[in-house]
């Protein structure tokens, strides 16, 4: 049975590290400072319409470092799954970690997209806000599943 070497299996837990931490600081840190650009520029000049379009952009940029990992969990994890070096918290994780990351990158955001797209009237509407509700979950439940992979990952990784 063939074994992932091992830099391989670095450089994917070091992927899985830098996709977590660029997703939690696209949520913890930028997106506060640009729903709350008043308090650092002194005086209102944005619309929240436009600090959204700001936000939205640093959301599509991160979207192409998500579908990366997709790629390479699905990759990874199918070489493992194929060659019977499998448990169970794994394959959940990598199971929601997949779901949740092309729902998140090719639903959610071009949604968001769409929305934004016909205006600054319809992203108040109660419809673009439960989008906008559904969005940040989904986002958050893929950070923990990403989380979870990753300590899993590490944990075996140690383990060998």
């Amino acid at each position: 049975m063939p074994k992932i070497p091992k830099i391989i299996s670095i450089v994917y837990i070091i992927l899985l590290g830098i996709t977590l931490g660029a997703g939690l600081y696209a949520g913890a840190v930028v997106a506060p400072v640009i729903f709350h650009s008043n308090i650092y520029l002194g005086e209102s000049l944005l619309t929240r319409f436009q600090e959204g379009l700001i936000m939205t952009e640093n959301f599509i940029r991160l979207s192409y470092l998500v579908d990366f990992t997709l790629l390479s969990v699905a990759l990874y994890e199918g070489f493992r799954w194929k060659n019977f070096d499998r448990d169970t918290t794994t394959t959940i994780s990598t199971l929601l970690v997949i779901s949740l990351g092309l729902l998140y990158v090719h639903y959610y955001i071009p949604q968001i997209l769409a929305f934004q797209s016909q205006g600054e009237a319809v992203t108040n509407s109660k419809l673009f806000e439960n989008t906008h509700f559904a969005s940040e979950l989904d986002f958050k439940l893929f950070a923990v599943a990403l989380l979870i992979l990753l300590a899993r990952n590490l944990y075996r990784s140690l383990r060998s």
